[in-house]
């Protein structure tokens, strides 16, 4: 299969080589298991340019590696993890796939959404397909779908359909294609530090497939579920439409406040002890940006596991991050079978693909399984089969290592060209990971987020008010949610001048 990233974090302050950190992290990755024999290892040149460092480094490291027996290099294949001797890490058995339990077979009919509470009211204004004129749409959540290789993915597409027979073009498995989620395993363990079977890998419709059987499984009447606040408003309608009470909780540049979990929960008339599910989104808030602390994390999973609940971690970013600390998932901490992780192509790929995953603990396989038949039966199969080939030939990583230069490069010109014009008078956040920035103008305290719309509207510049996305308390300034993925570093520069004169217009009229 192709490379990926690799999850090493340097030292440049610590006695030790550049070198000797890489070889090091790399054997653990092996000794762990995380890295296994026969997978490949990023070209020097791609891992050189994602830890920062020169491509001299990762050769060194790479030849020391070779020396101890950890990988081989042939030319043709690249570097790979070398076969390990009999005394090396065994084998993990599969866990928890014959696992006893009852199916849920016929789940509850989602009740209607409430439009008359503020928590459940839809507010995300509609993507524009088709641009009047030339609006410069900084919509947040659209990758740079005309940099994607069609070409390559319409190889891979052809692959999949001249290998196709009666099982592929019929009723698929509920899970997923096994090659599927064989890749997928091999991506979470080596970029999320996730230590996954396929046998616990479930692929779905989308992330928000997922989320929404999650919720049918996991809560009921009296039941709480506990969600971020600020937070996705598709994820409170996809929780609206359970019989559980849902209570936001704060979030801060650490991320969740875990601490004021119980208080905000009996703040509501309700129980901490019938909290079953809690989401987050640790690795770029939504829509903040925040990436949660280590403190943060430890003490989210010790709360959950402590009170027997469920952490929904959602990934929606887990490839696109730009700065050299990369944390592991939740999912890959202590107590990981208190975490159910979700993830998607949607933002790697396309979202039309419609393929998301779950990486779930062995005792809910059976029961997601159970409402996932009886929802939709299977995703695509020959689409997953075309996506397993995609990333076995190692398109996938050529993909997001491009993409990661090119996002790297747009982010960069947008927060120039925010600090150019606006200086002090701005505050970003959320600029380490993701597709998006939240960027507050804090000169221009006292404007309504929806007048610089309008007068931004009048020049072309499409921009989104970040405070609908706020239960409890919404930003004091006007606030917007900022997408630069799909425009080029030209449109930004244009669009944030375009910008400033509607800030700068409607600070004065106000």
């Amino acid at each position: 299969m192709g490379s990926t990233e690799l999850l090493i974090s340097l030292d440049r302050e610590g006695g030790a080589t550049l070198q000797q950190q890489v070889c090091d992290q790399v054997t653990a990755l092996v000794r762990s298991g995380r890295l296994r024999p026969g997978d490949a290892l990023p070209a020097s040149r791609e891992l050189a340019q994602q830890l920062g460092v020169s491509r001299t480094v990762i050769i060194r490291a790479y030849e020391l590696l070779r020396a101890q027996g950890i990988v081989t290099a042939r030319r043709g294949s690249g570097t790979r993890v070398a076969e390990l001797p009999a005394d090396g890490p065994a084998g993990r058995a599969a866990s928890g796939a014959g696992r006893s339990g009852t199916v849920q077979t016929v789940p509850a009919p989602p009740r209607p959404t409430d439009g008359g509470n503020p928590l459940w009211q839809p507010w995300e204004p509609p993507p524009v397909l088709r641009h009047p004129g030339n609006v410069l749409d900084f919509r947040h959540g659209t990758p740079a779908l005309a940099a994607f290789p069609v070409a390559r993915w319409r190889q891979s597409l052809h692959e999949a359909y001249g290998r196709a027979d009666a099982s592929t073009l019929g009723y698929g498995p509920a899970e997923g294609s096994a090659t599927l989620r064989a890749r997928i395993a091999a991506l979470v363990r080596q970029s999320r530090a996730v230590d996954a079977g396929p046998e616990t890998i479930m692929v779905t419709g989308g992330a928000t497939q997922a989320l929404d059987i999650l919720v049918r499984l996991l809560v009921g009447p009296g039941d709480v579920v506990v969600i971020e606040d600020p937070s996705h408003t598709v994820l409170r309608q996809v929780f609206g439409c359970s019989d559980a009470a849902v209570v936001p909780v704060p979030v801060d540049e650490e991320g969740l406040r875990v601490s004021d979990i119980d208080a905000r929960v009996r703040a509501q008339g309700h129980d901490p002890e019938r909290v079953k599910l809690v989401y987050v989104t640790p690795s770029h808030q939504f829509p903040t940006g925040f990436i949660m602390s280590q403190p943060r994390r430890r003490a989210l999973i010790a709360w959950a596991h402590e009170r027997g609940a469920t952490v929904l971690e959602d990934d929606y970013h887990n490839e696109f991050t730009f700065t050299a600390e990369r944390l592991p998932a939740l999912a890959a901490e202590r107590h990981r079978d208190t975490v159910v992780y979700v993830g998607s192509f949607s933002k790697t790929l396309f979202p039309a693909l419609r393929i998301g995953y779950a990486v779930l603990p062995p005792h809910l396989v059976r029961p997601f399984l159970g409402i996932k038949w009886i929802t939709d039966r299977l995703t695509p199969a020959v689409s997953q089969e075309a996506l397993a080939d995609f990333i076995a030939t190692g398109a996938y990583a050529r993909h997001i290592s491009r993409m990661t230069r090119l996002y790297r490069q747009r982010r960069r010109r947008l927060l120039e060209a925010l600090y150019e014009h606006f200086g002090a008078e701005v505050r970003i956040s959320g600029e380490a990971a993701g597709l998006h920035v939240l960027v507050t103008f804090t000169g221009a305290r006292g404007v309504p987020e929806e007048e610089i719309v309008k007068r931004a509207a009048a020049r072309g510049v499409r921009i989104y008010p970040a405070s609908g996305y706020y239960v409890l308390d919404p930003p004091a300034e006007p606030t917007f949610l900022v997408g630069y993925a799909a425009l080029t570093t030209a449109r930004i520069t244009e669009g944030v001048a375009l910008l400033t004169a509607a800030v700068r217009e409607a600070t004065a009229r106000t």
